[in-house]
């Protein structure tokens, strides 16, 4: 529940360019996973997953869409 705190406190806008960034970071880990067929941090893969659903959460709570950008 900490994590959900720390995003609370953060505006509209901030949770969006926090959405588009925690996307790219999951999309490039998956990347070097396909390349490489290992990941040296496995665990950062499902922590960036959960932070980014807890950010829509957050963002659908407030009313807001996200636009997928891809």
């Amino acid at each position: 529940m900490d994590r959900m705190m720390e995003f609370k406190d953060q505006s509209v806008e901030e949770l969006k360019a926090l959405f588009r960034d925690l996307s790219k970071e999951i999309y490039d880990l998956k990347n070097e996973f396909s390349m490489t067929r290992k990941i040296e941090k496995p665990h950062l893969l499902k922590k960036k997953k959960r932070d980014r659903a807890r950010v829509l959460t957050l963002l659908s709570q407030r009313g807001e869409k996200v636009r997928s950008e891809g």
